[in-house]
């Protein structure tokens, strides 16, 4: 059901070309698929309604590495190639044959899926159609956005076996939604469909279809600079839960970082000639 600690695992990859665009995959359960600037991971084992199994968990941080080494890459969006689950989480048949020992081995493995997803240095945005449950939700709550069609059913029920939000769940949830919210939803376990997912503010906007609407909003932020979006991306996640004078130290210093760079200079002299910026990137 769930399971952040950085690893780099290694997992096969094979790359293609796709029509309008380029397709690696990483290992046998994940596809990164590259459209100009936007690239799109996608949880790719069906016949498990992508549980996330530990080579699962290995090919998830192995694209994320890659990613987070490109660029390019302005947005990242997280999809499923299954049509009635984005995730449900762990794979719990592969956790029911582990020995105690062996589950404690799995362990890092499994952290630096979630910590991958994290840590992607550019924004990204996850696409929930279906069961997002467990570890499936937590993936969804390392992007910074979430879309959602009315399929989708999310929750973090793991102490309904035993078990606790493992992947981030009781840390990135009370942040999305304030720790008393959170508290309810991990405590009683319960799943919550997409209508009442919005009003709570688990998920940031409903499509009628949440692969095509994440696409469309990761386009409009990659038409903006790569260099002040990662900049914006790094000032949010360091100076959350800060105080306000951190904070800001936070925000000044991610400024310093872009103030003099070529994607500010081409920024202000597009405004004024009244053009579409050309990002150099840098």
């Amino acid at each position: 059901m769930s399971e952040p600690v950085s690893a780099s695992p290694s997992a096969s990859a094979s790359e293609s070309e796709s029509r309008g665009g380029s397709e690696r995959r990483f290992g046998e359960y994940v596809v990164v698929r590259r459209d100009g600037h936007i690239a799109e991971l996608v949880l790719d084992r069906p016949r498990a309604m992508n549980a996330v199994s530990t080579d699962m968990a290995r090919s998830i941080a192995a694209a994320c590495a890659a990613l987070a080494a490109d660029p390019e890459v302005r947005v990242t969006v997280l999809t499923s190639s299954h049509d009635r689950a984005f995730c449900v989480g762990a794979d719990l048949k592969e956790r029911n044959s582990f020995t105690d020992a062996e589950l404690l081995r799995q362990r890092p493995t499994a952290r630096a899926a979630y910590t991958g997803v994290l840590e992607l240095p550019m924004p990204a945005v996850a696409a929930l159609h279906g069961f997002a449950l467990g570890g499936g939700f937590e993936l969804a709550l390392a992007c910074d956005l979430i879309v959602a069609d009315a399929t989708a059913v999310v929750g973090l029920p793991e102490v309904s076996v035993g078990v606790i939000p493992g992947g981030g769940g009781t840390q990135l949830l009370p942040r999305r939604v304030g720790a008393a919210r959170a508290a309810e939803l991990v405590f009683t376990a319960r799943r919550v469909a997409a209508a009442e997912a919005r009003e709570l503010g688990l998920v940031d906007e409903l499509a009628e279809d949440a692969r095509t609407g994440a696409l469309a909003l990761a386009a409009r932020i990659a038409a903006n600079s790569p260099v002040g979006l990662r900049a914006a991306k790094r000032a949010l996640r360091l100076g959350q839960g800060l105080d306000l004078r951190a904070g800001l130290e936070v925000e000044d210093a991610a400024w310093r970082s872009v103030a003099f760079s070529g994607d500010r200079a081409e920024g202000v002299a597009a405004f004024n000639e009244k053009r579409q910026p050309r990002w150099p990137g840098e």
